[in-house]
């Protein structure tokens, strides 16, 4: 199983950072509008132990793809054994691709994992050596940037030459800010979505 390792800030001007990223010769993969549901038992299991069960459903903006669905599992956060930003996150990611979004929060809803988190991001998703950078629009909270890497030597190396500075960090995961910011739906689901 593979560790996610990976830090965010949150952005004053994406556009600064996406010329950055093309002066530095970053290939952007894709430029998505994300649907993650976070499933748990109707105790909070997962959620209460900082684990996670995801369910996202990803569509590309131009429509020229049919979506990619993928289910992930994240372990607990992780001590990273040395001196990290306070932003940086480890933690042990499994995930795999599936075919049908419905079918699968079918599948985990008669096994008792149902939304309780649902939240929608605009992600355009860049490539740098072996880092991967995006560039994040949340519903009424702005612009974030995430970096993952192989170490957090690499995150730590990779946000300095991009100009992220550990005063734009944020600690708080998008799960959190969705629980915190989303309304409440009929099902008692937390939910934060674009308007438009």
């Amino acid at each position: 199983m593979r560790r996610e390792i990976e830090a965010k800030f949150r952005l004053e001007s994406p556009d600064a950072l996406r010329c950055e990223l093309r002066r530095r010769d970053a290939d952007c993969l894709r430029d998505d509008l994300e649907i993650s549901y976070i499933l748990d038992t109707p105790e909070r299991t997962l959620l209460s132990d900082d684990r996670g069960l995801r369910v996202r459903v990803a569509r590309d903006h131009a429509g020229n793809a049919p979506p990619r669905v993928t289910v992930t599992y994240k372990g607990p956060r992780a001590d990273a054994g040395v001196a990290t930003p306070a932003n940086l996150k480890i933690r042990e990611e499994i995930e795999t691709a599936a075919d049908d979004g419905d079918r699968l929060l079918a599948i985990f809803g008669r096994l008792g994992f149902v939304p309780h988190i649902i939240f929608e991001k605009r992600r355009a998703t860049w490539r740098l050596g072996d880092c991967t950078v995006t560039v994040d629009e949340m519903p009424q909270l702005g612009w974030f940037a995430e970096i993952e890497a192989p170490t957090a030597e690499a995150v730590v190396a990779l946000s300095a030459a991009l100009g992220l500075s550990s005063e734009t960090g944020v600690r708080e995961t998008y799960v959190e800010m969705a629980a915190r910011h989303g309304r409440v739906t009929a099902d008692g689901a937390r939910e934060l979505r674009f308007t438009e």
